[in-house]
């Protein structure tokens, strides 16, 4: 199944380097990532990528997204996907909007950001920002630390 996801990641106070964007500061809260999976293997495959490095913080960063997934101080809560054969990465990424880092996850669109902070839970918020964008959404949230995927 192909589409467009959120990851929620939990944040500590850090800073972390984020390859050509340098040191970025994160504020304490939750951090909003708007992806898409329309290749092959679907949201499944992308998707349990980011489970996998967040939860063994192994591996070289490829993404500005990795970056923060192998940092300690950052703790993947879980991720709402959307099914579509569409690429509706920017439309969701304009739809939640708000408090960004700018040029993160972004550098092959003309969007200011993909990733977004939150001081509270934004999952509400991510499903219902889907729901406007005509698209069922799918919570997955973490238990233990771990994001389950059953697409």
């Amino acid at each position: 199944m192909k589409g467009v996801y959120c990851l929620v990641l939990r944040t500590r106070a850090c800073e972390i380097e984020v390859g050509r964007l340098g040191a970025v500061r994160f504020r304490a809260g939750y951090h909003i990532y708007v992806g898409s999976a329309l290749g092959p293997g679907g949201l499944e495959a992308r998707v349990g990528r980011h489970v996998r490095r967040a939860a063994t913080w192994e591996g070289r960063p490829h993404w500005h997204i990795d970056r923060l997934l192998l940092s300690p101080d950052i703790a993947l809560r879980g991720a709402v996907l959307g099914a579509t054969e569409e690429d509706m990465e920017c439309r969701i990424a304009a739809a939640i909007g708000g408090e960004a880092v700018p040029g993160f996850g972004c550098t092959d669109c003309s969007c200011p950001s993909h990733l977004f902070f939150r001081p509270e839970d934004p999952f509400a918020e991510i499903a219902e920002a889907f729901r406007r964008a005509g698209l069922v959404p799918q919570i997955r949230k973490s238990n233990m630390g771990e994001v389950h995927l059953s697409v």
